[in-house]
């Protein structure tokens, strides 16, 4: 075997190698080397720009080399690295929860923008998943009183995890499937970004999507199915005046207008992302 020399080893090769070895599998190869690189040393991506001829020792080479393999094979950076920024947040990521999209900070845009002006507003953020938006909402809003669900117990344990390690002690975690954790409880504002894939959609065979929970992903043959809950039931725990703010698929702005109509909400509105996608849409409880 032919031996590796000294400068084979640099910060600078290993992220030359790195990323030659991910073109093929990821859109964004350099940027995944980075941060792979990063995590395994412990520092920030910063530290590599800094020290390009800095050496990696001999377990920190044998560690990256797994990552990149497992990243080209498909491994969203998200789960290799346990982390992800969101809102400005670090939060801990786990295999039981979606990686958080930049597209849903749009959600904690709009929430922001319709809080009430009064002492306490109340959040009911359903299907939390990392929690990022409730996590979000509650750095931006000390007041706010914020219960967070989520069916799913490993999802609540990460949940949780995030809220300590940030300091957020007004959030409250319930287990449980949308409304069921609320009982009789009224909000100001509910918000969820839900599964909306059709069951059949072909993107679940692709990109990071393969690797994420399916149960977070899809709800039913049109993608509508938890949708449709969450506007059929939201007015029963809704205070008067109170919105419902839902993420939903690229195309499926209209539908879910036309949901919030029939279930009898008012100023009915749709929010584009930054590439121009409709996004968000809500509706208010008279």
């Amino acid at each position: 075997m032919t031996q590796m020399s000294d400068s084979e080893h640099t910060l600078g090769a290993l992220l030359a190698a790195a990323t030659e070895r991910l073109a093929a599998s990821s859109e964004s190869p350099r940027l995944d080397a980075e941060l792979l690189l990063a995590h395994v040393l412990g520092q920030p991506r910063s530290h590599l720009f800094a020290w390009p001829d800095r050496p990696a020792d001999g377990d920190q080479r044998v560690a990256y080399a797994r990552l990149i393999e497992r990243r080209a094979n498909g491994e969203p950076v998200a789960y290799l690295t346990g982390l992800r920024e969101f809102w400005s947040l670090p939060v801990r990521i786990t295999a039981d929860v979606l990686i958080p999209r930049p597209e849903t900070e749009l959600l904690v845009e709009v929430a922001l923008e319709y809080l009430p002006d009064k002492p306490q507003p109340s959040i009911a953020d359903l299907g939390t998943g990392s929690g990022v938006i409730a996590l979000a909402l509650a750095r931006e809003c000390p007041r706010c009183r914020i219960i967070a669900t989520d069916c799913s117990e490993g999802a609540l344990t990460t949940a949780r995890l995030n809220a300590e390690q940030l300091h957020l002690t007004h959030i409250e975690f319930r287990l449980g499937s949308w409304f069921g954790p609320l009982e009789a409880e009224c909000f100001d504002l509910i918000i969820s970004n839900p599964p909306y894939i059709a069951e059949n959609d072909p993107h679940l065979a692709q990109g990071d999507l393969r690797f994420e929970p399916k149960s977070a992903l899809v709800s039913g043959r049109d993608g509508m199915d938890d949708l449709r809950v969450l506007a059929q039931n939201a007015r029963r725990h809704l205070h008067a005046g109170g919105w419902l703010i839902v993420e939903h698929g690229y195309d499926q702005g209209e539908a879910v207008r036309k949901l919030l109509d029939k279930e009898g909400f008012s100023s009915i509105a749709t929010r584009r992302d930054l590439a121009g996608v409709e996004r968000v849409t809500l509706g208010r409880h008279a």
